[in-house]
């Protein structure tokens, strides 16, 4: 097992969701932790109240900037003395990947070059990348991705983390680079950007006259409570086996329509709103272009490796999540639900 310990981190859009709860787990909760540099460029997933609770620590450090800039890299490695380099910083969301993909291109595939070049020049750090289960594609109705899975990217946000993944691995081959790499389900949990599927569902029911859900809503994702998540990347980074990849899931499989009215049924009870009310608003519209059917990670080795797993049931993060939202973003809001 690596002795790495992680103890002073570069982290990579840290004012994002996960980034975000990565420093804050870390902050808090480990013990090795000595200093966090957080480089975000704070575009319009970013933003710095996420990392609030945090921002008076004397071992943490905000810095606005691109991950494509190397010689800022470059200085903040070397001015605080950092061992790694935590790579959250990407464009995420499919929908905007199928409209624009040259910005996915520019930032998860050349942003990640730039910052592979910083540790060939600094061979004594180590570099975590963290990427998606959507580099290998899509399952039928059995089955599960494992670490060994081939990749069969199928949206440009998909294509340009699988292409991230193979620079990670090629440099870590080429140029001898102390590297680990993980693929996650889809997370959830505080701080989550709208457009995301729980958090856009929230605020639709509350604002907006109708839910939309794509298809008939048999989509399947495996849902990964956020700092369930950024716990097993922190395992990683301080124990995980240089060069190795490891699979991040909850083994939480649901239907996007069932996971939409288990949401509603919850918000129901946080808000003392008939539940017909929000039921009534679920549409199904125009299903996404090439979307996916069923994500499913097999953990078994994060499992018995590192001896992670998750400590979150659904229900818990659902209902930590809804509360959350309601007293952080609509807490001020007028909801037209309320007079229905």
């Amino acid at each position: 097992m690596s002795i790495r310990k992680g103890n002073r981190c570069l982290v990579t859009g840290g004012a994002g969701f996960i980034g975000s709860a990565f420093i804050r787990y870390g902050l808090q909760q480990v013990p090795f932790c000595q200093q966090i540099v957080n480089l975000d460029a704070l575009t319009y997933a970013g933003d710095l109240k996420h990392v609030a609770s945090v921002s008076c620590d004397p071992r943490y450090w905000f810095v606005q900037g691109d991950i494509a800039d190397e010689a800022l890299v470059t200085s903040l490695c070397r001015d605080f003395n950092l061992d790694t380099i935590v790579h959250f910083a990407a464009e995420s969301h499919v929908d905007r990947s199928i409209e624009g993909p040259g910005v996915f291109y520019k930032t998860n595939v050349e942003g990640t070059l730039h910052l592979l070049e910083v540790v060939r020049k600094n061979p004594h750090m180590h570099f975590h990348h963290v990427s998606t289960d959507e580099v290998y594609g899509s399952l039928g109705k059995e089955g599960m991705f494992s670490e060994s899975s081939p990749y069969k990217p199928n949206s440009p946000y998909a294509a340009s983390k699988a292409a991230s993944d193979h620079f990670v691995r090629a440099y870590a081959h080429t140029y001898g680079l102390s590297v680990t790499l993980s693929h996650c389900s889809n997370n959830f949990g505080p701080c989550q950007h709208r457009e995301k599927l729980i958090p856009r569902m929230i605020y639709h029911a509350l604002f907006e006259p109708y839910l939309p859900i794509y298809g008939k809503g048999e989509n399947i994702r495996d849902w990964l409570y956020v700092d369930d998540h950024v716990e097993a990347i922190w395992m990683i980074v301080s124990q995980g086996e240089r060069g190795e990849t490891y699979d991040i899931g909850a083994g939480c499989e649901w239907k996007n329509i069932d996971l939409v009215q288990k949401i509603l049924g919850f918000l129901a009870e946080e808000t003392s709103i008939p539940l017909e009310t929000f039921m009534q608003k679920i549409a199904f519209v125009e299903d996404r272009p090439g979307h996916d059917l069923r994500y499913a990670i097999d953990s078994a080795k994060i499992h018995s490796r590192l001896g992670w797993r998750p400590r979150h049931t659904l229900e818990e993060g659902l209902r930590q999540t809804i509360a959350w939202n309601l007293k952080n973003i609509y807490k001020d809001e007028i909801c037209p639900a309320l007079s229905v």
